[in-house]
């Protein structure tokens, strides 16, 4: 019998990797080579691995009781822990995006719309 796996899509990493069901959303960003910050090694001491799994949370497991006390009102956002949301199902999730990578885009965006302005 063939080994079950789903797929899980990073953005806007762009990224996708086939993994078993039960690995954590963590586990599958490391294996698609998608940086998700951590400082307690995955044990939802940091709460670093906040990533929005799209689609309702679709694809992943539900909440524990721990990890709803850490999110709260978050998860209604979709947003979830990394290294506590187990994949069990073809998923898309939305990392955050890496402080330095954000000031560059935004100041390359910012040049941009001067020169925009500047040839108006």
């Amino acid at each position: 019998m063939p080994i079950q796996s789903h797929t899980v899509s990073f953005s806007p990493d762009g990224k996708s990797v086939r993994v078993r069901p039960g690995t954590t959303l963590l586990a599958a960003a490391r294996s698609a080579g998608v940086r998700i910050p951590v400082r307690c090694e995955g044990r939802m001491g940091c709460l670093m691995c906040k990533v929005t799994v799209e689609s309702e949370g679709a694809g992943v497991s539900p909440p524990a009781e721990a990890e709803r006390r850490k999110l709260g009102t978050s998860l209604e956002s979709g947003i979830r822990l990394a290294c506590q949301a187990k994949v069990c199902g073809e998923t898309s999730v939305v990392t955050p995006e890496d402080p330095l990578k954000r000031a560059v885009r935004l100041q390359l965006e910012r040049q941009k719309d001067e020169e925009d302005d500047f040839w108006a």
